[in-house]
């Protein structure tokens, strides 16, 4: 496909008939998926499977999130269809890369989402393929750990975020975006000391002995020794990503459903998602994405570049594996 291609082509998210390459379509038209990734069910084949879940059960304030993955969609139209910047190769070139559409949920019965979640990434796995989530609130990431765990054994979890999420709740059945990796950690599918938080920026003495990196720290050492320090705690275990957008500052990330101020730049984050390549990261998601509260859609752009630096880490892991 070439630039001039846009002149007659388009609706790639129907259309499309080679799964790899770029997408030369009109930024202002066409169909809607990720990155302009064929919308299908057909997981043979795919190296990495995008999915949407828009639930907002649990968000603190504002809520919205549940609109997060149409708004993230949306978002990476706007990206240019070369190669992602700043990674020296093009995911979605040399891997197959699937919008998987979004989980079916019975909005009205919470208590049975959290396995509907697991069951969806269980199929996407069981296919041979990774998942990148779109949410949603934050607490998608528990059911969704339970399928990589399944797997995988336990996970180091890697997570981007103001908050530590891990204020202690042991009655299991409630659905909480403020305590899932308590109960994650207290489940045994993540492995506290394997795992490290982020842009932290909110008191909670209850740390379950995971790795903190708080954003003063982030600002006082820079990304580059961040990233060292994430790859030295993580080692080469099986590690999941979660970035929760108000890692960000408000100022490049105000619809959220929790902002805090202090927070990551944009830069920043992108400096540290590229240089955190070659990671054993095995899947991820991006939440808390809230398009109510952002008019100018900065916030679902951010989660849109996120996704992509997700899909090329994963990429490059699969690479460095040697998958065909």
């Amino acid at each position: 496909m070439a630039l001039e291609d846009a002149k007659t082509q388009m609706d790639h998210a129907f259309t499309r008939e080679d799964p790899r390459g770029p997408s030369f379509e009109l930024t202002f038209g066409g169909a809607v998926s990720f990155l302009r990734r064929r919308y299908t069910k057909d997981l043979a084949g795919v190296d990495i499977a995008v999915t949407g879940v828009p639930f907002d059960q649990a968000v603190t304030n504002r809520p919205g999130t549940r609109l997060g993955p149409r708004a993230i969609r949306e978002a990476s139209t706007l990206q240019a269809p070369d190669p992602p910047y700043g990674w020296p190769f093009d995911v979605l070139s040399e891997r197959v890369v699937v919008d998987y559409g979004d989980l079916a949920f019975d909005y009205a019965n919470i208590p049975a989402f959290p396995e509907a979640l697991t069951a969806h990434i269980r199929g996407i796995l069981e296919a041979g393929a990774a998942s990148m989530v779109l949410g949603g609130d934050h607490y998608i990431s528990f059911p969704i750990l339970k399928a990589y765990a399944e797997r995988f054994g336990p996970m180091s979890l890697l997570q981007f975020d103001a908050h530590t999420d891990t204020w202690a709740d042991d009655d299991f059945a409630r659905v909480d975006h403020g305590t899932m990796f308590y109960k994650a950690v207290k489940s045994g599918i993540v492995d506290p000391a394997t795992s490290v938080q982020v842009g932290i920026r909110t008191t909670n003495a209850e740390t379950l002995g995971v790795n903190i990196i708080d954003a003063p720290e982030v600002h006082e050492i820079g990304p580059a020794a961040v990233v060292e320090k994430i790859k030295g705690i993580l080692g080469d275990r099986p590690c999941y990503l979660t970035f929760d957008i108000d890692a960000l500052d408000p100022a490049y990330a105000p619809g959220t459903g929790t902002p805090v101020w202090g927070g990551l730049t944009s830069a920043q984050a992108a400096a540290m998602l590229r240089d955190l390549a070659g990671i054993n990261i095995r899947g991820g998601d991006v939440v808390e994405v809230s398009p109510p509260f952002d008019t100018t859609g900065a916030t679902a752009i951010a989660g849109a570049h996120v996704a992509t630096d997700i899909l090329c880490l994963l990429g490059w892991r699969m690479r460095e594996e040697g998958k065909a």
